[in-house]
């Protein structure tokens, strides 16, 4: 999930969550700080007190006229553990070694206050231990309780009972200042949090505007035009890399573009001259054969020499027009004539171009009688003419030969339309057959569609085509009407 995220996002997203995870662990430190503070202030102030309540009953012990031994305790301390309690400010027991309650500097004893004998646990772990001390945790009404157990010696160090303190751990304080510290500490949090945000929005638009502009000019390039290379004010170092390996493959690929585009200039022309070399002596060998068969066979006294004379220069003007038609084609395909745009009928202006042919077969028809476009005349003609030769050569051997030319309105646009009834175009050539190099005709150089599809697209209107083999074609071209259109720049 968090991988389809934009890398703007992640980054704001991770800074934020950076400072909201640092928040909850100094939070989480704080809490066990204090509570290892309390734990560590409770056990110290216990052994103080434990202390100061032992140093008390060896200078009670030392002072006493009674022999110091376990059954003497409970006189020595009769008074004198009520006096040590008050003046150390604390509760103890002293039990004799036997875990049995001896004396409590509580003034009213009662079971449930004060264990009137000591667990066996209590007993085997304070025997157990090495300092000679033992201390219990235990709850108490939701708070700790802890009691020390150690010995009570004699001046020979001799035992002779247990003392007991209880130690009821009061975290009141420490939990007010904790709370206290928490919320302020939120408080910093929230503004921490919200200068991160703002924080984390600037940085990650700045660390990705660069990337920004750099995708947006590689969504930008294109092999058919002129890149522009990307300029960034003091960028890092690896937008700057970035950005200088862009700007290198522009640098390549204007070259690469501009290597190409000579190659196909030049390529299209070699084969454009190899085709109307091909074309040009196609008439220039029977012109060759006929003069040499002339040179042969001709006699200035024979009768039908006026005769022969007319036929030789006939096939010599027949092959010239030829020559003549192929130099005209290229002439019209490479060069085409200034656009002169002017308000037309179009229905009119396509049916004086079809008045130029004298096939019957050939019928015209219109929606409207009227249908208003700014085009050029000579243009549009040009391109119905082409349209139509087209479709007269592809019908010689149909037994019922027909081509159909209609004009319409279509929403903004006037359509043209030449549908015959001829063998049709093969699937393997559609895609060639705009090409101004392509024809599958025995003669001609296939100027005439790559000519038309030129006009059409000057005039931003486009021609498509449909085809069937052995049942016919329909070109159809569509022009924007009633709009002015400037025509684009012939590119050579």
């Amino acid at each position: 999930m968090f991988k389809k995220f934009s890398l703007r996002s992640r980054i704001f997203v991770t800074m934020i969550l950076l400072v909201l995870i640092a928040s909850v662990l100094i939070a989480g430190i704080t809490v066990f700080q204090y509570r290892e503070q309390a734990r560590d202030y409770h056990e110290d102030r216990l052994l103080r007190k434990e202390e100061q309540v032992k140093q008390s009953i060896d200078y009670a012990l030392r002072e006493t006229t009674y022999p110091v031994t376990t059954e003497n305790l409970a006189h020595i301390f009769r008074e004198e553990i009520y006096r040590i309690a008050d003046v150390q400010n604390v509760n103890f027991n002293i039990y004799d070694l036997e875990g049995g309650l001896i004396k409590s500097s509580r003034p009213q004893m009662t079971v449930d206050s004060v264990s009137m004998c000591l667990d066996a646990e209590v007993l085997n772990r304070l025997a157990g231990s090495a300092d000679r001390r033992y201390v219990e945790e235990n709850a108490a009404a939701g708070d700790k309780y802890q009691a020390s157990y150690t010995y009570i010696l004699d001046p020979k160090f001799k035992k002779i009972g247990i003392l007991n303190l209880p130690y009821f751990e009061d975290n009141s304080f420490n939990n007010m200042e904790l709370k206290e510290f928490l919320l302020r500490l939120t408080g910093v949090y929230l503004l921490m949090l919200l200068i991160a945000i703002v924080l984390a929005y600037f940085v990650s638009k700045y660390i990705t505007r660069s990337l920004e502009q750099v995708s947006e000019k590689i969504t930008q390039t294109k092999l058919t035009r002129r890149n522009e290379k990307i300029y960034v004010k003091n960028p890092s170092e690896e937008i700057g890399k970035l950005i200088d390996a862009y700007n290198a493959m522009i640098d390549e690929l204007e070259e690469s573009a501009a290597k190409l585009a000579r190659s196909e200039r030049e390529q299209a022309w070699r084969e454009m001259a190899k085709q109307v070399a091909h074309e040009i002596k196609n008439p220039l060998t029977p012109m060759r054969l006929t003069v040499q068969s002339f040179e042969r066979k001709f006699d200035p006294n024979d009768k039908d020499a006026k005769a022969r004379m007319k036929e030789f220069s006939k096939t010599l003007i027949q092959q010239i027009d030829t020559m003549s038609s192929i130099a005209s084609a290229f002439s019209s395909f490479a060069e085409m004539p200034a656009q002169q745009n002017e308000t037309l009928n179009v229905v009119k202006t396509v049916k004086l171009a079809l008045d130029i042919f004298n096939e019957n077969y050939i019928h015209f028809i219109a929606d409207e009688e009227v249908i208003i476009a700014k085009l050029d005349r000579t243009q549009l003609i040009r391109v119905v003419t082409n349209l139509v030769k087209n479709a007269i050569q592809a019908v010689p051997e149909v037994p019922a030969p027909r081509i159909l030319v209609t004009v319409a309105s279509e929403g903004e646009h006037v359509k043209i339309s030449v549908a015959d009834n001829g063998v049709g175009i093969a699937d393997a050539v559609k895609d060639k057959v705009f090409e101004p190099k392509f024809t599958t005709k025995s003669s001609g150089m296939g100027l005439g569609l790559g000519m038309v599809k030129n006009i059409v697209e000057t005039y931003h209107g486009q021609i498509t085509f449909t085809s069937q083999q052995g049942k016919g074609t329909v070109f159809t071209v569509l022009f924007p009407k009633e709009k002015i259109v400037e025509p684009k720049q012939n590119v050579s």
